[in-house]
């Protein structure tokens, strides 16, 4: 018996491509993957950020037969990204510290420094808001607040404002590019290139930045 395409397609999915993971899963991967990126700390390598932007492209077009909801991918990318982070601040309470001192991954480590240091030089709001914009630090400050006992009201109400200006803004942003443009599906696959690229940009930010303080330290 012949495999079915679709379930191939699925097992196929490419975890650091937006369109591929909208394509299998749609809007409830959307859920899933901010959830995981937010909330966990194996998730810090997943594109929430050109996830988002794709996501709202998507809206106002298709690609290879994928077309979302608006209301959905906005509900979705809220849920995710606000539960996610709420749960990394529990997993913090519970032993962050502990699991990343366990981890070997480097780019978690480095996270988990850069976390700490936004925390303590812009304070709780600003931090905690910022975080949702830089790949990997918005993964380990969640429970990098709740490991260094930040308060659960301060917490959530900053997080909530971060994460609703983060999920909501750069969705959004992908849709009015995709409004804006006509017959944007023609050029869907450079854009969303381009997003990948600029998406990677703070992350290559913050290494050159760990390198240049490993070495002025040695």
């Amino acid at each position: 018996m012949a495999p079915d395409p679709s379930a191939v397609n699925q097992l196929a999915v490419n975890l650091l491509d937006a369109n591929s993971l909208l394509a299998a899963f749609g809007a409830l991967g959307i859920a899933a993957i901010l959830f995981a990126e937010t909330g966990l700390l194996v998730g810090f390598f997943l594109p929430g950020d050109s996830l988002l932007f794709t996501a709202g492209l998507l809206c106002t077009t298709s690609k290879n037969g994928v077309h979302l909801n608006l209301a959905a991918v906005l509900a979705c990318a809220v849920v995710g990204a606000l539960a996610g982070a709420q749960v990394g601040y529990v997993i913090g309470q519970k032993g962050g510290k502990t699991l990343l001192a366990k981890s070997k991954n480097k780019h978690l480590q480095q996270g988990a420094a850069r976390a700490e240091e936004i925390l303590a030089k812009y304070g709780y709001a600003k931090a905690i808001v910022l975080a949702r914009f830089i790949p990997v630090v918005r993964t380990v400050l969640n429970p990098m607040a709740g490991a260094l006992n930040v308060p659960v009201k301060v917490f959530t109400l900053w997080q909530v404002v971060g994460g609703l200006i983060w999920s909501i803004g750069v969705t959004l942003a992908g849709y009015a590019l995709g409004s804006s443009i006509p017959s944007i599906d023609k050029y869907l696959l450079p854009i969303i290139a381009l997003i990948v690229v600029i998406s990677v940009i703070p992350i290559a930010l913050e290494l050159l930045r760990s390198r240049k303080h490993s070495a002025s330290a040695e």
